[in-house]
């Protein structure tokens, strides 16, 4: 029976590299000299930390960072998890960004249910963190993924490790 996975992993050089890219364009802007705005990835906790003097100037390093990530890889942005703005000695501020990988529960439970109520000839099943799917046909299990595709857009999520 075919069967394939719905996946949500970051790939985490694509990642590395938008972050360097933002690193660059914060260092070369002009109202950026001299003051406290950097970006730090920290690829073992899988956390983005954002400096700035303030509440302004991390929305503005944002703006700068979102893009630069989204063009090496689609839908980065989606999967960052914005913790509270922290106040750091004195007037300085930070931020901490952490990265979501992997389909959490509550979201591979509404996959599941969005493909059974839709009555499509196949079975999905939660393997971990991931969301297995079988069918008896190719066509069925496509439709799956574009159902998926469709109703889901505030995570990005893959499908891949397709078996015949």
């Amino acid at each position: 029976m075919p069967s394939f996975d719905f996946t949500s992993e970051a790939d985490m050089v694509a990642l590395k590299n938008g972050i360097d890219v933002a690193v660059r364009q914060i260092e070369n802007r002009y109202d950026f000299k001299g003051t406290s705005a950097k970006v730090e990835l920290n690829e073992k906790d899988k956390t983005i930390t954002l400096y700035g003097d303030s509440d302004f100037q991390l929305d503005q390093i944002k703006d700068i960072l979102f893009p630069a990530m989204e063009k090496k890889e689609a839908e980065s942005s989606k999967r960052l998890d914005a913790e509270k703005i922290e106040t750091i000695s004195g007037n300085k501020v930070k931020q901490l960004l952490k990265i979501k990988s992997g389909i959490e529960s509550e979201l591979a439970k509404k996959i599941v249910k969005l493909i059974k109520d839709a009555k499509l000839k196949a079975q999905p099943s939660i393997q971990g963190d991931a969301v297995r799917v079988t069918g008896a046909k190719r066509d069925d299990l496509q439709e799956c993924i574009a159902l998926v595709r469709k109703s889901i857009t505030d995570f990005p999520i893959k499908a891949g490790n397709f078996r015949d």
